[in-house]
């Protein structure tokens, strides 16, 4: 019974093998399209698919937009109007007997004028200028943040999905080292070397580790799906890392006050809100030249014909030059009030600007840490997972010996899966550390994933 039971076990293990390469071939021909990215081919397609940036650069050509629009207004601006009506005009007045006489006439009467003027003298319009170039400025580092944050995505993206790639090929890894196991436990004790105990311990992990290789499956369904929603494109082989081309680095400058330093002039989110706080700074000027005159310069050339009842057949060319003051002597406190909404949000951008700069320095604080602290951790694991594959040959020769059991080997066999999963996952968190922390402070982007990608295979 038990060489039966063997058997089947062979074969439904040899069919399951063949329905999955089967699956693998079939999903390799309907995905013609798929694409075998590296990185930075995921971040460049990424740049031109990916909705948030796209939304992100019409908002700052809307932006830019700004600067001309204010600049317009400090500009000559010349006006053309014209008019043409048609007028019937009852007149009624008294004849030489007194007599109420009444006489219908109908004319037409038109109008053109074209007005030349030019601000010489308007506050407001000098600060709304101003405003407008810091506004183009915030959203010029608006966009550049949309763009290092991409950076960070497409590489956590990515990296989530070789991660979970390994995780998966570990898990069929200690899959196929189980059933190995277990085939060996039966032949045991069919032989009467072995237990009962001993092919139920193997059952069990296969039935668990299966479990888990569907577990593994769908988080790698799930990662793919990531990346392809940010490129735009079916998601095909991807580049893995090579471990023997990453080197173990310290984050350079070195100390975390260095890069607090790069962050307060290079951090793009930093510089959206300083912008944001001139910008603010400008709006309190535009809003106290509410209290200020105005002074233009205007010409103006008006011709007019029949535009009065008393010589409807007369005509006129008029020429005029000259300055127009305007002095604001009482709105109702309507100036008052916009100047003291103005002071009230340029406090919000300061301390907007001030709590950002304080969490900034934390998320520098964390990911610096995560740098360097993933330097030691990788190393530590590289350690552990040759001390975890020594353990495992020392395990299988003290069972041949019959002072281990398949127990013990199978345990080996899982703590060193465990470990290179560990070390798996620990690359990745180095690797997202020092892309995070250029973003962070305002590094080349593209330079980071650039030296990244080549550490991948064919990097």
């Amino acid at each position: 019974m038990a060489p039966s039971m063997q058997g089947q076990a062979a074969a439904a293990h040899r069919g399951r093998a063949l329905t999955l390469r089967a699956l693998a071939a079939a999903a390799a021909l309907f995905a013609g399209s798929a694409w075998s990215m590296d990185l930075l081919q995921a971040y460049q397609a990424a740049l031109r698919e990916d909705a948030t940036v796209r939304a992100a650069r019409a908002a700052a050509d809307a932006a830019r937009e700004r600067l001309p629009q204010a600049r317009a207004q400090l500009l000559p601006n010349l006006v053309f109007s014209a008019g043409r009506n048609r007028n019937d005009l009852s007149r009624t007045q008294e004849d030489l007997r007194r007599q109420p006489v009444t006489t219908d006439e109908q004319y037409y009467s038109f109008n053109q004028t074209l007005q030349l003027r030019q601000p010489l003298f308007r506050k407001p319009l000098w600060a709304g200028l101003e405003q407008a170039g810091h506004l183009v400025q915030d959203a010029d580092a608006t966009f550049e943040r949309e763009l290092q944050n991409l950076g960070v995505r497409v590489t956590g993206a990515y990296l989530e999905a070789l991660l979970a790639q390994d995780q998966l090929d570990l898990v069929l890894s200690q899959q196929t080292f189980t059933l190995t196991q277990l085939d060996a436990a039966r032949k045991a004790f069919v032989a009467g070397s072995g237990t009962r105990t001993d092919i139920d311990e193997a059952q069990a992990r296969l039935d668990l580790n299966r479990a888990q290789e569907l577990e593994a499956r769908q988080n790698l369904e799930y990662t793919r799906r990531q990346l392809e929603v940010l490129t735009r494109h079916p998601v095909g082989e991807l580049a893995r890392l090579d471990a023997g081309k990453l080197p173990l680095q310290q984050p350079e400058p070195q100390g975390l006050d260095a890069w607090l330093a790069m962050a307060e002039a290079s951090s793009p989110e930093l510089q959206a809100l300083k912008a944001r706080l001139e910008a603010a700074s400008s709006e309190v000027a535009k809003a106290q030249g509410g209290h200020y005159p105005t002074l233009d310069a205007v010409a103006q050339v008006t011709r007019s014909a029949s535009e009065n009842v008393t010589t409807p057949s007369s005509s006129y060319l008029n020429r005029t030059i000259g300055l127009q003051l305007n002095v604001p002597l009482y709105a109702g406190g309507h100036a008052s009030s916009v100047v003291r909404q103005a002071l009230a949000e340029q406090t919000r951008a300061e301390e907007t600007l001030e709590a950002t700069r304080r969490d900034l320095g934390l998320r520098l604080h964390r990911e610096y840490r995560g740098v360097t602290e993933g330097v030691a951790k990788v190393g530590a694991l590289e350690q552990a997972v040759r001390s975890a594959e020594q353990l495992v040959k020392s395990t299988r020769r003290s069972f041949e010996a019959g002072s281990r059991t398949l127990v013990d080997i199978l345990n080996a066999e899982q703590q060193l899966q465990s470990t290179r999963r560990d070390l798996a996952q620990a690359r990745y968190l180095y690797l997202v550390s020092r892309v995070r922390l250029q973003a962070l402070a305002g590094g080349d982007k593209e330079a980071a994933i650039a030296e990244l990608n080549g550490w991948l295979n064919g990097g």
